[in-house]
């Protein structure tokens, strides 16, 4: 089957895509999994500890291979690539935000989110201005100087969000990006994603636990023993 998917809307697409593990008995965290997700869609994807919600996410975040089946995303089936061309589609199309924000400690706000600027080859002078953009469209702008231990938790995480940002991707991914916030910062993380993503029609992905927070998504996928729940 040629790699370019039939519709323009669908920017991934997984097919009968199964993860096993395998230690003297075959265990499925996924267990032929089929969803297609539209070009900035808003998803939620919840389900129980254990529930394979995770592995989902790796899987279709390039960090994590199918043991069977296929993923596609804009267009290419990633399930097939090489590690090279697999880590240039989620250095291009992908953007991560994780539970923890992983910030570098030593380095400030700015130089945070500059990091994947550089990285791309952009100018410093080119990532300075992009970085500070980024940090002020979070509500940052004030901070840009902060290192980590200088800011809040909601405000690394709201770093972190640049960060993910920095190189436009089409596709943004949570894994629980709220998980290790209280109830006011989560909510104010929450809102800050849905705004952005309805602002440059991005594609977001996020594993939630709180089931009234991915209520406020345009979909919600229960995963259930390594099945989408209907």
């Amino acid at each position: 089957m040629a790699n370019k998917m039939t519709s323009e809307e669908i920017i991934i697409e997984i097919r009968n895509l199964s993860k096993i593990y395998s230690d003297g008995v075959d265990v499925y965290a996924l267990d032929s999994i089929n969803l297609e997700i539209h070009k900035g869609e808003f998803l939620a994807i919840v389900g129980p500890s254990g529930s394979g919600k995770s592995t989902l996410l790796h899987i279709i975040g390039i960090l994590d291979t199918p043991t069977r089946g296929s993923i596609f995303i804009a267009g290419n089936d990633v399930s097939q690539m090489p590690d090279k061309d697999r880590s240039r589609i989620r250095n291009q199309v992908l953007g991560f935000v994780f539970q923890y924000h992983h910030l570098m400690p030593d380095f400030t706000a700015l130089e945070n989110v500059m990091m994947p600027l550089l990285i791309a080859g952009r100018t410093r002078e080119e990532a300075t201005r992009m970085a500070n953009e980024l940090l002020a469209e979070v509500g940052l702008e004030d901070r840009i100087d902060h290192r980590p231990t200088q800011l809040s938790g909601g405000q690394n995480q709201r770093v972190a969000v640049a960060r993910a940002l920095a190189n436009s991707p089409a596709i943004v991914i949570g894994d629980e990006p709220t998980g290790n916030l209280d109830t006011k910062s989560s909510e104010k993380i929450y809102e800050l994603i849905r705004r952005l993503n309805r602002e440059h029609g991005q594609t977001f992905i996020l594993v939630s636990h709180d089931e009234a927070l991915a209520r406020k998504a345009d979909r919600v996928i229960h995963i259930v023993d390594g099945k989408i729940a209907e």
